[in-house]
């Protein structure tokens, strides 16, 4: 067994996930699930962020050892995947929803499970394949699009665009947590002295502060795209 070159981009082991169930094997019954494992580690990293998490510490957690636990997981990459799979939870539902209504509701939900979890955002941006919740949540947007006069890889880049908008947004604050109403009070006494080299951010913040516009946006993304997409669907059906 060989550990992945930390410098080195690798793409996250999801066979296990993948992996079909053994059928009438004999002997006894395995004492761990992917799921239980899954949950140990997860437990770490929400207590203690994902650098805390090791196939050790998750051993330990589960009262075995290192080496038992390679029996299930053959490399830290499949540890990796078999948290992804399970950070974000299960796909909303989106039924009755426009095809609009729904993405929008796809990428905050997107937003809000990857915030109460910032370190899955990791996870998900490092090569990986998919497991099958992930791959529910694909299916789940793409379900949202189907109709629609788009092409197979637009749809995809779609995805791909408002879940990197979301991300990228939850990876900014939970590295400054910092919302737009504290630094605007922050600045105050910056403006205040050098105003006249700033009046374009200074005249930004007080009219977001009067429209009550701050801190929006993950929407104002989201409904830029979906307009644009619109557009691009009218003009197609057009």
């Amino acid at each position: 067994m060989t550990s992945a070159d930390p410098e080195t981009p690798e793409r996250s082991g999801a066979g296990v996930l993948w992996a079909p169930a053994p059928r009438g094997r004999r002997g006894p019954k395995p004492r761990h699930s992917l799921d239980g494992i899954a949950a140990a580690a997860i437990a770490i990293a929400d207590a203690e962020g994902l650098d805390a998490v090791t196939m050790q510490r998750v051993a330990e957690s589960l009262g075995t050892t290192k080496m038992a636990l390679y029996r299930y997981l053959p490399a830290r990459a499949d540890l990796d995947a078999v948290m992804l799979d399970q950070a974000f939870g299960a796909a909303p539902s989106l039924a009755g929803s426009s095809w609009d209504e729904a993405l929008a509701t796809w990428t905050a939900q997107l937003f809000a499970r990857a915030l109460e979890r910032p370190w899955s955002v990791e996870l998900a941006q490092r090569p990986h394949t998919p497991g099958p919740e992930e791959l529910a949540w694909y299916e789940c947007g793409l379900t949202a699009t189907h109709g629609l006069p788009l092409s197979g890889g637009e749809r995809l880049d779609l995805l791909a665009l408002l879940a990197g908008h979301a991300l990228s947004l939850v990876r900014q604050q939970t590295a400054s947590r910092t919302a737009e109403d504290d630094l605007a009070a922050g600045l105050a006494s910056v403006f205040a002295a050098h105003a006249e080299h700033y009046p374009q951010t200074l005249a930004a913040f007080a009219d977001a502060g009067r429209a009550q516009e701050r801190d929006d946006a993950l929407g104002f993304g989201v409904r830029r795209v979906l307009a644009g997409v619109a557009a691009l669907v009218a003009e197609r059906g057009a």
